[in-house]
């Protein structure tokens, strides 16, 4: 048997709001982890968690890798939010420290501090791709179980991986973002048919009058429905909207989930100009649970 140290973290949240549950795995420089057992780790908390990080310390920073039930994750971000803001908040060493190193996979990503100024830790996304986008507006609706009406038909779909390959669907208002109600296997299947990673739907019209935008995103590929609150998705729904000409140049405030009343809230930053622009997404995060995560042969 082997023991880790363990915690369950909800992103996007002050504790006022569900959040999104992230598990974090603490490694050492040099403990041996095989791919195998992150998988075993993350699929025994299949529904306790969404994903499940594993942070390793390098001399200049950090490592994370992601696993869902599923499968390997290639980039998580309410994990990283929630890993980074747990981190940060209970290390007086890295509470002084402005802007920290997190590498994931080949990218080397900057992590901004701003824990005691706003509560929140931001996380620069990947790079981001456009991608030829495979699917018409109405053929998404379908698959989201919804009538083409509920399209906003002014606005265009689009395809772009900041992190996890997104397709964004405009929807015509809040009521048809919160009536979805998408049969998971049938979505799962057609993600899966067409290359997809998630889903990210989005409305203009909001609940909260500090928000700019709603947004939805399903992602039954990694074993669940629908993810609460999204790093990845609103990055590169973030590039949509400096695409769109929607981008706000204080930045963007998007509430998420399902919730009319008490929505997940993302922060979004931009850096950078057109083919080097960089979208940071932010957010708070509340431990839930700390102890030792025992993994058995």
């Amino acid at each position: 048997m082997k023991t880790f140290p363990f915690k369950k973290i909800d992103a996007f949240t002050d504790g006022r709001a569900a959040g999104n549950p992230a598990g974090c795995v603490y490694l050492g420089a040099d403990t041996v982890l095989t791919a195998a057992e992150m998988q075993q780790i993350a699929r025994e908390l299949k529904g306790f968690v969404n994903e499940v990080g594993y942070l390793r310390p390098l001399t200049d920073g950090f490592a994370l890798q992601f696993y869902s039930s599923e499968c390997e994750v290639q980039f998580c971000g309410h994990a990283t939010i929630a890993i980074m803001y747990d981190l940060i908040s209970g290390s007086e060493e890295l509470r002084c420290q402005k802007e920290l190193v997190l590498r994931v996979g080949a990218d080397r990503l900057a992590v901004l501090n701003r824990v005691a100024e706003e509560g929140a830790v931001y996380i620069t996304a990947p790079p981001p791709r456009r991608l030829p986008c495979p699917l018409a507006a109405d053929a998404i609706a379908g698959a989201l179980a919804a009538d083409a009406s509920a399209v906003e038909a002014a606005l265009p779909v689009r395809f772009i991986n900041a992190g996890l390959r997104t397709l964004i669907l405009p929807l015509a208002s809040l009521d048809a973002c919160l009536a979805l109600r998408p049969p998971q296997e049938e979505l799962r299947l057609f993600c899966e048919h067409n290359g997809i990673d998630i889903i990210l739907v989005f409305a203009r019209e909001t609940s909260l009058p500090a928000a700019h935008f709603r947004t939805r995103v399903f992602a039954p590929k990694y074993g669940y429905l629908e993810d609460p609150a999204t790093g990845s998705g609103n990055a590169a729904f973030g590039h949509y909207l400096h695409d769109q000409g929607l981008w706000r140049p204080d930045g963007v405030t998007v509430e998420q989930g399902p919730s009319r009343g008490a929505p997940n809230i993302v922060k979004l930053l931009s850096a950078g100009e057109d083919h080097d622009r960089r979208i940071l997404f932010g957010g708070g995060a509340v431990l839930r649970i700390s102890g030792q995560y025992c993994l058995h042969d």
